[in-house]
């Protein structure tokens, strides 16, 4: 799955205007116009993608969202739910950049879109079980730890893409 099918699938379980993806991405520290989130959310076909590839290339219509562009909208996404974080001083605390590489963006999208959403343990399990994925606390907790700890898991597509199916699930049929 890649990072434009998370922001894709995010914004449609969440039902985030445009608008508001702007904003959420200014929260995080970077600049893009309504035009570029709309060329970030374009579905590609993939059928168009190089069989070597990945992901596809950049063209005129579709802008890759990078992990660092990922991670600007999730850090934004905290601030566009919660509010600035501030430290002793009053200063407004910068957050810290999670995603070393491809493999851990799914374990930081978990841990920070809990955070956004203010979920408890319980309530993400009841989210994977709309899904139709039985987690226990001890699993999710692995995928929630720090990338180094010696309980650390990986988060899979399987994982990341029935979390996110679970929340359309969730706050699509709240919202009918």
């Amino acid at each position: 799955m890649t990072n434009n099918d998370i922001l894709i699938r995010l914004r449609y379980a969440l039902d985030i205007k445009n608008v508001d993806m702007v904003e959420i991405f200014r929260l995080g520290g970077l600049e893009v116009s309504k035009d570029e989130v709309m060329k970030i959310l374009t579905k590609v076909d993939e059928d168009d993608f190089y069989e070597d590839y990945d992901e596809p290339e950049e063209t005129d219509q579709y802008i890759k969202c990078t992990n660092s562009m990922l991670e600007s909208f999730l850090n934004g996404f905290i601030t566009f739910k919660r509010g600035e974080q501030k430290d002793k001083n009053g200063q407004p605390v910068k957050p810290d950049r999670s995603i070393k590489n491809h493999a851990s963006v799914n374990n930081v999208l978990l841990k920070k879109v809990k955070i956004a959403l203010s979920l408890t343990t319980e309530e993400m399990i009841e989210i994977f079980e709309k899904a139709g994925l039985t987690m226990t606390k001890g699993e999710l907790g692995a995928l929630l730890r720090k990338e180094g700890h010696k309980n650390y898991k990986p988060c899979g597509d399987k994982y990341a893409r029935n979390f996110l199916k679970g929340l359309t699930l969730k706050y699509r049929n709240d919202l009918e």
